[in-house]
């Protein structure tokens, strides 16, 4: 159930795409702050955006808070090894689609050395033997083979994005094996993982940025322009598109 309802809060990207048309600026000024940060969707994603926000500090936060207070660092960085490790698998699918052999190959000795010396994932040992970690998502083997980011886009749950990387997460969760593998043990044991996973990669990766995200909003104007200059920075800057436009404020909060 789990995995259906994050598939649909993806797939509930296409009524945003629908209502471009009437989202469209009117005024000349509107227009070229539109065509700048790639966002033809505002209205509709700041409504997103606001309830995202309205759910975060109502719940998320508070629970990363007691996440955060309630178990010890060494836990908690172990929890974010073993989920890091069990992500190794789709990054090497990626590798491979996007014909980088030498990342391909070294994600793969990453998974081997962390799952067995490192006991399922628990310790990070490859970074220490020079097997760094390389990136691979589904949104970056659409930009490979050349198909462009589409509007920016929020979504529900998931924050910012874009048309493509959309696409690429609802590709990821889709391709993730530890659901298949989980299914193997029956329908109850599929849902636990679903639900627990779920659970701990959101609050892992709130957590991590928990104090940074506060930062920012503390120091925004306007939340929603800063978050999506920040994702749209980030972004381009892990699929290795340099923006000489872009002006690198918020570099700290990687």
């Amino acid at each position: 159930m789990t995995r259906r309802f994050l598939t649909l809060s993806v797939l509930l990207t296409v009524p945003f795409l629908l209502s471009a048309c009437a989202d469209v600026p009117k005024s000349p000024e509107a227009q070229t702050e539109t065509q700048i940060s790639n966002d033809p969707l505002e209205s509709v994603n700041r409504v997103t955006f606001d309830v995202n926000d309205f759910m975060d500090r109502l719940l998320i936060r508070p629970l990363t808070e007691l996440y955060r207070f309630t178990i010890p660092d060494m836990i908690r960085d172990r929890v974010a090894h073993v989920l890091s490790n069990m992500g190794e698998p789709v990054i090497m699918a990626n590798n491979l689609l996007q014909g980088k052999w030498n990342a391909a190959e070294t994600t793969a000795t990453r998974f081997a050395v962390n799952t067995t010396a490192g006991v399922a994932g628990i310790f990070e040992v490859a970074e220490d033997w020079g097997y760094a970690k390389q990136m691979g998502d589904f949104g970056q083997t659409l930009s490979v083979w050349g198909v462009g980011s589409g509007p920016y886009l929020v979504l529900p749950l998931f924050g910012p994005s874009t048309v493509r990387d959309a696409a690429g997460l609802g590709v990821g969760m889709v391709a993730d094996p530890w659901h298949y593998a989980a299914a193997d043990g029956g329908r109850t044991v599929r849902d636990a993982y679903d639900y627990t996973a779920a659970a701990a990669s959101g609050l892992t990766q709130r957590e991590e940025y928990l104090d940074a995200l506060d930062a920012l909003r503390a120091g925004s104007l306007d939340f929603y322009a800063e978050m999506r200059s920040v994702y749209l920075q980030y972004r381009d800057k892990q699929l290795g598109i340099e923006n000489p436009d872009s002006t690198p404020k918020f570099e700290d909060y990687e």
